[in-house]
Order: C-alpha cells, then sequence, then structure tokens
C-alpha cells in the first residue's frame, strides 16, 4: 500500500484524537471552561493500575535517543498530578510514537522540517492559527546559530516539541479545533473516528517517506465543499490585502431608475463584489444593469430579491470584509466537524438557510425551501434517523406552545378551539367539554388539534428520533415560503412540497409512487407508516455557501452562532514546553 493510500485510507491522523476534547457527554460546560480549553482532569497515581506497560529504555550508546526516552520518562501522567485532558492525551501520544521508535529522533533531517515548517503556516489557509502549533519558537530554535552542536537534551526537547505540533495540527485539520459540545450542548454528532495505533502508524511513514507535506493536505476534509471554502477565505483576504470594500453611504432606499450620487458608490461595491463589470463602474443613474446586480447580490445574501437596496440590502453591502472572513473561518470549522459524517444517502436540513435537500449516493436530488425555528424557539442542531411518516397527523399542542400562543387566543376568543378543531382532551386522554375548563388556569388537560384541513402539521409528519419533539412536516402556512426569512416556526421544520420528500424517502416507485401517497392520505385517516430503510438526517448551521464558480454567499446568522465559535478559534491554544 502507498503512502498515500495510508493516508487517505485514515485520513492521516487525526491521530491524536484522544488528544482533543471532541468527545464525551454533550453537557453545559462549567464556567471556567471554554470550547478551546477543556477542564481539568487527574491523571493516575504512579504506581496505579492503568494497563500501560512502561517502555524499555534505549541503549546507553545512543545519547539521542536517551535524552528523548529521559524526557518521556518524566512526562506526566507517568509522574501523575493534575492535568489537563489534552496534556495526558499528548503525553500518552508522544510516549507511544517515540516508544515504535525506539525513541530516535524523528525530526533530524531538514527536508522533512521544513515540510513540517511549511504544513504548520499553511494551516492558516484553514482559518486556524499556526501559532497555536508553536511555529515561531520552532523555527527560531531550528535555525539558532549553533543549534546543530546543541546538547542531546537540546534536540530532544526540539523534538518532542515539534512531533507534539504536528499532531495537533493533523488532527485539528481533521476534525476541529473546537469542541462544539462545549458550544452547543445538545451536539450528538460524533467527531472523526481515529484508530490511534493507525494513526501513529501513518506519522511515522510520513517522517520515514518524506511525506510531511502530504500528510497535512490529506488531513483536510477530502469533500469539495472544504476546498471552495478555502478558496473562498483567500479571496476574501486578498482582498482585504487591498483595502476595505467600498462603503455605500447611508440614506434612504435606493430604487431602480433613480438619479443619486450614492448610485456610485454602489456600483463600485457591486464591481468590487464581482457583481457589476468593471466598465460600469461609474454614473449616478441607477440602470438596469445595476438593477440585475443588485439583484444578484441579494440572491447571494439570502435578501428579498427585489432589485431596491433597502435597509437590509444597505446593511449587507456594508459588513466589513474582516467580518465576512470570520464567517468563513466559523465554516470551515464547522466542515471539519461534519463532513466526515456524511454517508451515501441522506436529508440534510440547512437551517440558517432555509432550506433541504435530499441527497442520494453523495448527490442532491432534491431541493425545497423551509421554515425554521425563530430564534428564541430555535431549531437544535442534531443527527438522527428518519424512521416513519405519519400521514394525516393529530397535532398534539405542546406546552410552551400552549402557554405561549393558544391560551391567550383562547381567553380571548371562546369559539377559537372549535374553529380550529382542538379538542381538550383530560390526563387520561378522554375528551371532555372545553366549557369545564378554567382557562385561566387550567390544570391536567391536553389539546389536540384533529388532522384535515387547517391542521397545523398539515398532510404528513416526517419523523425521527430525539429529544426536542422537533420533526419535518407540511404546514397550512404556504405563503411564508415566499419570504426571504424564514425564521417563523416554534422550532419543527416546515417543508415546501413534502410529499415529494416522502416519495424519495420510501425510493418505491411502484408501492409508493405519488399516487399511492395521495391515496393514503385521502382515507382521512391518521396512520404511521415506517420506511421500509432508516434514512440518515442532518440539521446542520452553515451561514456561508458557495456556488459552482466559487463566489461566496452569506446567510444571516439567525441564532448568534458566528461569534462564539469565532472567539474559540481565536483563543489562543498555548503548546506548554513538556
Amino acid at each position: 500500500m502507498t503512502m498515500e493510500m495510508r493516508l487517505r485510507r485514515v485520513s492521516s491522523l487525526a491521530l491524536l484524537a484522544l488528544a482533543l476534547p471532541l468527545c464525551g457527554n454533550a453537557q453545559s460546560p462549567p464556567a471556567a471552561a471554554s470550547a478551546a480549553s477543556p477542564p481539568p482532569i487527574v491523571a493516575p497515581a504512579p504506581g496505579s493500575s492503568t494497563g500501560v506497560i512502561a517502555p524499555q529504555p534505549p541503549p546507553p550508546d545512543d545519547p539521542a535517543a536517551q535524552a528523548i526516552y529521559a524526557r518521556i520518562a518524566a512526562m506526566a501522567p507517568i509522574q501523575g498530578g493534575p492535568l489537563t485532558r489534552r496534556e495526558a492525551a499528548i503525553g500518552q501520544a508522544l510516549s507511544d510514537f517515540y516508544t515504535q521508535r525506539h525513541f530516535s529522533p524523528a525530526w533530524a533531517e531538514a527536508d522533512n522540517v521544513d515540510q513540517l515548517f511549511t504544513g504548520l503556516g499553511s494551516v492558516e489557509a484553514d482559518g486556524l492559527l499556526p501559532q497555536d502549533y508553536g511555529l515561531d519558537a520552532l523555527r527560531n530554535i531550528w535555525q539558532a546559530p549553533g543549534f546543530k552542536d546543541a546538547t542531546p537534551e537540546q534536540h530532544a526537547d526540539f523534538d518532542l516539541m515539534a512531533t507534539r505540533a504536528y499532531m495537533t495540527a493533523l488532527v485539528q485539520l481533521a476534525r476541529g479545533k473546537v469542541d462544539p459540545t462545549r458550544l452547543d450542548p445538545v451536539w450528538n454528532i460524533d467527531p472523526l473516528a481515529i484508530d490511534p495505533q493507525q494513526g501513529l502508524a501513518m506519522l511515522e511513514t510520513s517522517i520515514d517517506q518524506h511525506s510531511v507535506g502530504q500528510a497535512f493536505a490529506q488531513a483536510r476534509p477530502q469533500n469539495p465543499l472544504y476546498g471552495k471554502l478555502r478558496d473562498g477565505l483567500a479571496q476574501l483576504r486578498a482582498t482585504a490585502s487591498n483595502g476595505e470594500w467600498p462603503g455605500v453611504p447611508d440614506g434612504p432606499s435606493l430604487k431602480p431608475g433613480m438619479q443619486d450620487p450614492r448610485v456610485t458608490a454602489l456600483r463600485a461595491r457591486l464591481v468590487a463584489g464581482g457583481y457589476l463589470d468593471a466598465a460600469l463602474n461609474h454614473g449616478q443613474h441607477y440602470d438596469t444593469a445595476v438593477t440585475e446586480a443588485v439583484k444578484r447580490f441579494q440572491q447571494d445574501h439570502y435578501l428579498d430579491v427585489d432589485g431596491a437596496v433597502g435597509t437590509d440590502t444597505l446593511a449587507a453591502l456594508n459588513v466589513p470584509v474582516a467580518q465576512r472572513i470570520g464567517q468563513v473561518r466559523a465554516n470551515l470549522e464547522r466542515a471539519r466537524w461534519l463532513l466526515h459524517a456524511l454517508p451515501g444517502t441522506f436529508v440534510v436540513v440547512d437551517v440558517a438557510g432555509f432550506k433541504v435537500a435530499y441527497y442520494r449516493d453523495g448527490n442532491p436530488v432534491w431541493k425545497s425551501r423551509v421554515q425554521v425555528g425563530k430564534p428564541y424557539r430555535s431549531t437544535p442542531i442534531f443527527r438522527s434517523d428518519i424512521t416513519y411518516i405519519t400521514f394525516n397527523p393529530t397535532w398534539t399542542i405542546p406546552p410552551t406552545i400552549l402557554k405561549n400562543d393558544v391560551l391567550p387566543k383562547i381567553r380571548a376568543n371562546p369559539a377559537y378551539l372549535a374553529n380550529n378543531r382542538i379538542r381538550v382532551l383530560d390526563s387520561a386522554g378522554n375528551t371532555i367539554p372545553a366549557t369545564g375548563v378554567n382557562w385561566s388556569n387550567p390544570r391536567g388537560i391536553t389539546l389536540r388539534q384533529d388532522a384535515g384541513a387547517g391542521n397545523s402539521l398539515g398532510q404528513v409528519v416526517i419523523r425521527f428520533p430525539n429529544s426536542f419533539a422537533v420533526y419535518l412536516h407540511d404546514t397550512p402556512h404556504q405563503e411564508l415560503f415566499s419570504k426571504a426569512k424564514r425564521d417563523t416556526s416554534s422550532g419543527c421544520i416546515r417543508v415546501e412540497h413534502p410529499l415529494d420528500l416522502v416519495q424519495l424517502l420510501f425510493n418505491d416507485d411502484e408501492k409508493w409512487n405519488r399516487d399511492a401517497i395521495d391515496a393514503r392520505i385521502a382515507t382521512g385517516k391518521t396512520q404511521n407508516v415506517t420506511l421500509p430503510t432508516s434514512v440518515p438526517i442532518l440539521l446542520a448551521y452553515w451561514t456561508v455557501d458557495i456556488d459552482d464558480e466559487g463566489r461566496l454567499g452569506f446567510k444571516n446568522d439567525i441564532y448568534g452562532r458566528d461569534a462564539p465559535l469565532l472567539a474559540a478559534l481565536d483563543k489562543p491554544q498555548v503548546m506548554k514546553p513538556l
């Protein structure tokens, strides 16, 4: 097996899965912890039963290996004491790595060191920070006068520091720097699975075969989306290096046909963003060319496409380049969390983009618009499997919606329940008269809307296990799909044309073609039908899109998730002395 084949097979190194806090229970972090800094743990005390076999020392006539062995032997967790989870895991990984090398130096050859430095510098193009891996410190040590003649102990210190940087950078390229469970306590998507032994073997091979640079390339997610995001980040940084995008001054809405001095600035901004030909970068007339350019900008930025520059469009035009760079960096980190987990056939809900797609054999075969949760009733981000379909569903009104939405309507209009075919059930599930309920303080009741016209879930519900009572469903509120901003639900995902998706999920054009689905609905009966094969579903949060031409589109961060992720990405990752 060639080095390239091995790297592809193991994602080369995400070896130190152990070294990064990207697993564990999804619980709220303690106040002192951060997404980029896990809480401390206590290493095993000396002599405790851990199943770890102490490594055998190298021959006494090999001073370089002896120095590395001494450093490894002095490292926690072998010595015990308070230690972060990351430090404990890195210590064990370094011990395993050098044990299999019989403690010989890994970075004695200049070619490998040069590739390492280049690779560590390259992570900036991934939105990561080269200094998280001690690049400058490593370079200064290596390039210092007289380093070649330094003591074995000094060489050992450099060697372990370089290996630690290599391990950490490759793992974080493969599956992210930030622990998503510390930003989202309900996160349930497993990180990239890594076999530590295979990962260590790939590290060894990359050093022996002088393939360190290739290891960095293969550690990155190989999904095309990731490459496009990197390209987009490079484009934005090139723009930033030449100065800020031209700003459009505040003022009344600019509309097609107008003559206004601000149109000159608008033209300049559209040219800078690639929406208007540079030859048209002059004039105060809001002509057809400007109108069409504005529409393309609005389309890319999830705005109402009307060709006019109102409040929302003006605000989007004037977002600084630096903010857009941060947005792309945040989405590169999300890509490292998620892109490894996508099966061939799956459904993905793009929450911030208000859309859903069905993929078969890795290719999108169907897309539609959706409505998602309001910011104060946000749609959760998680993974599950679609298992069954409910035709002609009833709707049991959740307690929060009952309290905040329905009860005020009942109190204001006694006929509200009858008009909406909502029955009142007691604790035993029996229907009781609404007139017997004290609506100023109702207790022990459930409200359930009958199936049929006007039901809040529409004709069909697509169900998947989760603790949030969230699912995909039809809706009578079809008019809301025409809006650009569709955070209008109470947490569930309302799907436009859901029966098309149901047909795809059954994947049986004889038994479950559209006529058969329509006939099932026409019975008016509430029925649950299990899918022949469950289909994975991913509720994801992306605030950047890239089209086939590589042009970036930016979504509104409706749930405010970008800022805390960026703060965690930018928190320095201190490479403590070994």
